[in-house]
């Protein structure tokens, strides 16, 4: 579940400063630091892997975060935890390979065989000179 199927705009969030705090101007963290509740103004695509929020500040101003800086409110004030799914996006790759039935073209035993080393071995020589 992403962001996007959470909140709306207008709806309430408090901001993570502790994850933001190297990134903002002074003026954000006295604003975050009185009050840190903030209310969605509008939605940011991010670095291609998420979607940023943009709130209103108690001041007044206007600042982005990424969805993991942010915790959001349902609609009794309570805060919403986050539901992590490590394997979303990982289930592709492990079906394909779980799936795969992979049969050698030789036995081991047949290739570690020294006569077939030494026709391999003249044939490639040949090719050579």
């Amino acid at each position: 579940m992403t962001i996007l199927d959470k909140v709306k705009i207008g709806n309430k969030v408090n901001v993570n400063l502790f994850l933001s705090k190297d990134r903002l101007s002074k003026e954000t963290i006295e604003a975050i630091n009185i009050s840190s509740e903030c209310t969605i103004s509008d939605f940011k695509i991010t670095d291609g892997k998420g979607i940023g929020v943009i709130v209103n500040l108690p001041n007044g101003k206007e600042e982005w975060f990424f969805e993991n800086e942010i915790q959001i409110f349902d609609d009794k004030g309570n805060i919403v935890e986050k539901e992590e799914n490590i394997n979303e996006n990982n289930n592709y790759v492990f079906d394909l390979i779980n799936n795969l039935s992979y049969e050698p073209k030789f036995k081991p035993i047949k290739l570690m065989n020294p006569i077939n080393f030494f026709n391999w071995l003249i044939v490639s020589v040949k090719d050579i000179f």
